[in-house]
């Protein structure tokens, strides 16, 4: 793919636009942008990557692939303003949350559609990325779409239906544990700890969990019983959280998270 366009230009536009740019997937040039109406945006993003605003409607035929990244609730509005601007062989990537495969060829006409949900850790060539084709993705087009996201990250195929609870774990993690951060940073500081501290720490913590969840053959439950001691500080740690019902807010959290991705797709 040699041109692509962004329609959208929110955090998960820029993530990926920052992470392909830094991986040489893309030149700044190659890739446009444009969105509803925040001319002030699409300057920053010109102006930070040197990718191209959508100057006129000539780019379209030019296009390999448009990425859906607008708001989900103005996904149909942008498509049918786009729809006749298309050429035929330009292929479409979706990182809408909800939004089905169906909605789309509704709407840009019988075309390649993959949808897929990355996180905003493409930014670093981090991302946990899922995605869907529709039967219309030949071969070639299917293989590209999996090396640019493999570009930003990991990548695996689901079912289209799969991705409602995608987009709860890996889509929206990201924010998960920022609020999680957030949490062990307050009550750091008031434990006797600056925040800087707390950060250094928590931060290789995570990172050292992760890699050792990578790594170990052993199941999460193996390796937290190998840290906890009994009538240990770490004991006394998850039995405050067995008491303040820890499981059932994250089962809360990702089943409200996959229930609204379900309610966009209806909607």
């Amino acid at each position: 793919m040699k041109k692509i366009l962004f329609i959208g230009a929110g955090s998960m536009a820029e993530a990926l636009i920052q992470g392909w740019i830094k991986q040489e997937v893309f030149k700044p040039q190659e890739i446009y942008i444009t969105n509803r109406s925040d001319n002030e945006r699409l300057q920053c993003l010109h102006d930070t990557y040197g990718v191209s605003i959508l100057q006129n409607d000539a780019t379209f035929a030019q296009l390999d692939a448009i990425i859906l990244a607008m708001k989900p609730k103005d996904a149909v509005t942008a498509m049918q303003l786009v729809c006749t601007k298309l050429a035929d062989h330009t292929a479409v990537l979706s990182i809408l949350a909800g939004i089905p495969i169906d909605t789309i060829t509704e709407n840009l006409g019988d075309r390649p559609v993959a949808r897929v949900m990355p996180n905003t850790s493409a930014t670093i060539g981090m991302s946990a990325s899922a995605i869907a084709f529709n039967n219309v993705v030949s071969v070639e087009q299917r293989n590209t779409f999996l090396q640019l996201l493999e570009a930003v990250g990991s990548v695996i195929e689901v079912q289209e239906d799969q991705l409602h609870a995608v987009t709860a774990l890996s889509g929206s993690g990201p924010a998960y544990i920022y609020y999680l951060m957030e949490a062990f940073e307050k009550v750091g500081t008031e434990v006797g700890l600056d925040k800087d501290t707390v950060r250094l720490l928590m931060t290789q913590t995570l990172a050292g969990t992760a890699e050792m969840l990578k790594q170990s053959p052993e199941e999460p439950n193996e390796l937290r019983k190998k840290v906890t001691s009994p009538g240990g500080t770490t004991e006394a740690g998850i039995k405050a959280l067995e008491h303040h019902h820890f499981n059932d807010a994250i089962k809360a959290c990702i089943k409200d998270a996959e229930a609204r991705s379900r309610e966009l797709a209806k909607s």
